[in-house]
């Protein structure tokens, strides 16, 4: 039997917890929660995102998304609508305030990735950052996905920083 730390998933996981709490912490003053960046960052990059896709993409669970939604609805920093012709798909849509706020946290969580990985080179942390997008293929597709079943068809992986504090963004310097 392997040691835990020969052990390349626990390593991940053990990583992957001390991360979201160090972002958690980072998060609080803008009163968000990783799900809620998470969600409120999707609905600025690819407005129109339904809840459900948010989710995947976060590997978290629709009731969970569902939660970090109602929280940023009733601030006001994101929106609901419907799709004409499917009533029962809520797209979500950033508001003004809510990007202005997003943008101020992903500032803080940037800083907090920076200290984080300060310990690796800028080769180590991008060579890095591959190895664990060519995981995240294989282990959550959704995550990568521009859009998912429900929404428009698209085949090409996102573009640019992901939702800070997700598991699709994978290390960044």
């Amino acid at each position: 039997m392997n040691p835990p730390d020969r052990r390349t998933g626990y390593v991940a996981w053990q990583i992957g917890q001390i991360l979201a709490a160090r972002i958690e912490r980072t998060l609080r003053p803008f009163r968000l929660t990783l799900a809620q960046n998470s969600a409120l960052t999707q609905a600025i990059r690819e407005p129109g995102v339904s809840s459900a896709t948010a989710a995947r993409r976060a590997a978290i669970t629709p009731q969970s998304m569902g939660t970090a939604v109602n929280g940023l609805v009733e601030r006001g920093l994101l929106e609901r609508r419907t799709t004409p012709g499917d009533r029962r798909t809520q797209r979500l849509h950033a508001t003004e305030d809510g990007a202005r706020l997003a943008a101020e946290a992903a500032k803080a969580v940037d800083a907090t990735h920076a200290e984080a990985l300060q310990v690796l080179t800028p080769t180590e942390q991008e060579q890095t950052h591959a190895l664990l997008l060519k995981l995240l293929a294989t282990l959550n597709p959704s995550a990568l996905e521009t859009s998912a079943p429900d929404g428009p068809p698209a085949d090409t992986p996102l573009k640019g920083p992901r939702p800070a504090g997700t598991y699709s963004e994978g290390p960044r310097g």
